[in-house]
């Protein structure tokens, strides 16, 4: 299998919201495969379509990221219906944010709808870890970072950081 491509800030392609999936066909079963094999390989434990440059709204995700027993899951056009309370996801990261970590403000539990890459609806009633990743990734749809939910003098350190180091490669 091909594995992705991921996007690094400041690539513009990570702004631009991802576009519903209006069929569920030979080619959305590939991607899901791919961004599958790129999230392990990465390693990471979610994964959005916008982030290897796909403007499709899919996830990925395995709160357990272990490469061998792989249990991934599947979200296709995935909503966010409820959210509660407030946390903080503490050293939180990203594969779109390379060298940066942390802390953001999240909801403390939700529920997730979407469908899965059979079509088939699926909720999610999440908290935790889970809960973290899924608003991480459903934020790359609308075309968010983590580093977007951040101070604004965090955020700066880490944009002039990124073009220094951009600058010397």
């Amino acid at each position: 299998m091909p594995v992705l491509t991921i996007l690094t800030y400041p690539d513009p392609l990570l702004k631009e919201p991802a576009e519903p999936v209006e069929h569920i066909d030979d080619e959305i079963q590939q991607l899901i495969d791919d961004m599958a094999e790129t999230m392990y390989q990465a390693p990471g434990v979610g994964l959005a379509a916008t982030q290897a440059g796909i403007g499709k709204s899919v996830i990925v995700f395995d709160p357990e990221a272990d490469p061998v027993n792989r249990n991934f899951h599947v979200l296709i056009n995935p909503a966010i219906i409820d959210a509660r309370g407030k946390t903080v996801s503490e050293n939180e990261g990203c594969l779109s944010v390379p060298d940066f970590r942390s802390d953001v403000n999240r909801f403390e539990e939700m529920v997730v709808e979407g469908l899965d890459r059979h079509g088939n609806k699926q909720r999610y009633e999440a908290t935790g870890l889970l809960a973290t990743i899924l608003q991480h990734e459903i934020d790359h749809l609308h075309g968010i970072l983590f580093i977007d939910r951040i101070s604004a003098l965090k955020r700066q350190i880490y944009q002039r950081k990124r073009k220094k180091v951009l600058k010397e490669a």
